[in-house]
């Protein structure tokens, strides 16, 4: 998996501590409200509400740690985040000053003081990702019988606990230098005062198109590198009387968030209407219009920022570099605003309360102003550069669409709206065969497929989604706005109806569950093979036609062949990359050198035994050689608990190629038989 991947997984995961958020804006902001509204200088209702939300803002630390373990974990499993939880207990405790100074046999009074700051979201998400890759790698591993209760998930918090020992040690000596150098970066940050706080917003936007703006968040909004300004702002009256909380300061890098999100984009959709083709702008009006109520209301602005960003970069990274400018203006005027979700009408009316929102009602001329300069900026850039912005397709563009969009209004017999959607997605993406993942975030559909070539961006876009990004070969996310959720759902629910072919370019977006037509496997073939697969385990042959699976036995995964295994080692039929191991261990994707996509299954239904009897031996991403172990199998376990052990090996590109054809007798050897030769 690569670098880019990897954060993004730990983006997505973020959002789930950060989805706290919302609940203690609203209880602190009607809190303030109630205080500024009483006669009473101590209401108690009021007191009630604040310390309620803060009781969230004082355990983010932990919320994060338990946050992230879940997100990241691989199955969403309750165990994941409770061994979240117990690493940050460990670590926290065996860090905190009094350890400290006892471990390290020094007076308490010359503890860094770094160790007073061990309870830090940065420790939360260090944490978290350690213990999620605990939890991915060993939840489903299997004890001999003495010590079975303590197989699989119950022996994740054991060895999370030892893993946090070393991990607390190693901070003992590191965490001052990370900390220190935190602090510097904050202060340096910090220094450079409303300019600092612009530069960090116009890398907040362009850093939206690949989801790393949340990355960068944790630093400037959550006590990363000292700034801590969302906690801090929402906390009012606590923080300034802490000290932390300064009147004027706390909030610059989000006040200025407001004009953009509530006006400057909401003109952005004004002036994309306009420059539409008259006889488009009634189905493109109605799209701004949801947008920009959205942006101004909420503060949601992808589906708005997704309509442009691709089509019309350009307008992009004016609308970053305007923002940069907003945040600059408002935190010099000392116009501050804050939000504990983003920064929409909701948000900005529960704040106005705050102590620390200081004339926070000038964000709403500032915002007047930026409405104009949107509005101006794009019309005249759209028009000038001739940019194809929503509504600027040719007729023939736009009839092709509306086509699209009337067969999805025509829903399979028996599924809802969002499921006749979802098949359509799956179809878009390369079908079933294709796509190895489904997640969503707010308003991204996050997917991983076996090849990003396949996905069609122009049939996906017609399908209503924003966007369509391409992370690398493996991973692409499709804006589809706040039903991402939704329609990945429904996603995972008709892929379990059956596989779902995948669309082409010159077809139209209906597709149904249909067999896929690939190659003829023969005994022989007098052209040369671009490729032989040896077999991925020992056993005796069996015709796909035969196995007890109708997505397998109807080739609409693939081509292939099957094995009833008789060995419990399972090998890489081609060297390659492994693009996907499933998350119980049952099955794995795998793209040769050569470019054959190969799926090996191990066994029918067996993903319901939740990775009983399977142990991986590599992990995703991993380049392997022919005949190299890729699982390792309790035959005897499995035999007893699954439906069928017949194991389906697909050439799920089959259609590519002229011809299989099958190399094997009736019985084979992992990593030693010919299987198939792929003739290309």
């Amino acid at each position: 998996m690569s670098l880019l991947n990897y954060l993004q997984r730990v983006g997505r995961a973020l959002m789930v501590p950060v989805a706290t958020l919302p609940a203690a804006a609203i209880l602190m902001g009607i809190g303030y409200w109630i205080e500024q509204s009483s006669s009473h200088p101590n209401n108690a209702i009021a007191a009630l509400l604040t310390t309620s939300g803060m009781a969230i803002l004082d355990n983010m630390p932990a919320l994060f740690a338990i946050g992230i373990a879940y997100g990241m974990s691989k199955d969403k499993d309750g165990a994941a985040a409770l061994t979240g939880f117990i690493g940050f207990l460990v670590v926290t405790n065996l860090c905190a000053p009094s350890a400290v100074s006892l471990i390290q046999q020094i007076p308490l009074e010359q503890v860094p003081l770094a160790f007073q700051k061990i309870k830090n979201p940065f420790i939360g998400i260090l944490v978290g990702i350690c213990s999620a890759e605990v939890y991915n790698r060993f939840s489903h591993v299997e004890l001999p019988k003495a010590l079975s209760f303590f197989s699989g998930r119950r022996l994740v918090p054991i060895l999370v606990s030892f893993l946090m020992i070393v991990v607390a040690f190693i901070l003992m000596y590191i965490w001052p230098l990370v900390f220190n150098a935190l602090v510097e970066f904050g202060i340096h940050i910090q220094k450079m005062g409303a300019l600092g706080a612009g530069i960090y917003a116009f890398f907040n936007r362009i850093l939206i198109a690949v989801g790393l703006h949340h990355a960068l968040n944790a630093v400037f909004w959550f006590d990363v590198a000292g700034i801590n300004d969302i906690p801090n702002f929402l906390g009012g009256a606590k923080s300034i009387a802490q000290g932390t909380g300064i009147v004027g300061v706390t909030g610059r890098y989000q006040a200025g968030f407001f004009p953009v999100m509530m006006f400057g984009l909401p003109g952005a959709a004004l002036a994309i209407w306009q420059c539409a083709r008259p006889e488009n702008r009634a189905k493109v009006g109605s799209i701004m219009l949801a947008a920009a109520f959205a942006a101004f209301f909420t503060g949601i602005t992808e589906p708005l920022e997704f309509s442009f960003m691709f089509v019309a970069p350009v307008l992009f990274v004016i609308h970053a570099v305007l923002t940069g400018i907003s945040v600059f203006i408002a935190a010099s005027m000392h116009w501050i605003s804050g939000f504990g979700f983003s920064a929409g009408l909701v948000d900005m009316i529960l704040s106005s309360r705050n102590p620390l929102a200081t004339h926070w009602y000038m964000l709403i001329p500032q915002g007047l102003a930026f409405f104009v300069i949107y509005y101006v900026v794009f019309r005249f850039t759209i028009l000038k550069f001739n940019l194809k912005t929503p509504g600027r397709e040719t007729e023939a563009e736009m009839a092709e669409m509306e086509g699209v969009e009337e067969s999805i209004s025509q829903d399979e017999q028996g599924e809802s709206r969002n499921e006749s959607l979802a098949r359509r997605y799956i179809a878009v993406v390369g079908g079933s065969s294709n796509l190895t993942n489904i997640d969503a975030c707010i308003t991204r559909l996050r997917l991983s497929v076996v090849d990003t070539d396949k996905v069609n961006d122009a049939l996906a876009k017609k399908l209503g989604a924003s966007g369509v990004l391409h992370l690398n070969k493996q991973s692409v996310q499709i804006v589809v706005g706040t039903q991402a959720e939704a329609i990945a759902d429904a996603m995972k629910a008709v892929s379990k109806k059956g596989p779902i072919s995948a669309v082409l370019p010159t077809q139209t977006v209906s597709p149904k569950i249909e067999e896929v037509v690939a190659p003829e496997i023969k005994n022989d073939s007098p052209q040369p093979a671009l490729a032989t697969l040896v077999a991925p385990v020992s056993g005796e042959i069996v015709m796909l036609e035969q196995v007890p699976d109708a997505a397998f036995s109807s080739k609409a995964v693939g081509d292939g062949i099957a094995i009833n295994p008789t060995g419990e080692r399972v090998v890489a039929p081609l060297a390659g990359t492994i693009v996907k191991i499933f998350a119980t261990n049952h099955a794995f994707c795998l793209e040769s050198n050569e470019g054959v996509e190969i799926i090996v299954h191990m066994g029918i239904d067996t993903v319901a035994l939740e990775g009983k009897g399977f142990e991986r031996l590599v992990e995703e991403g991993a380049e392997v050689a022919q005949g190299q172990p890729i699982l390792k199998m309790d035959l005897a376990y499995l035999s007893e608990h699954a439906p069928s052990m017949i194991s389906p090996v697909v050439v799920s590109n089959s259609e590519d190629y002229a011809q299989l054809v099958l190399k094997a007798e009736k019985q084979v050897i992992a990593g030693q038989s010919p299987l198939l030769a792929i003739i290309k």
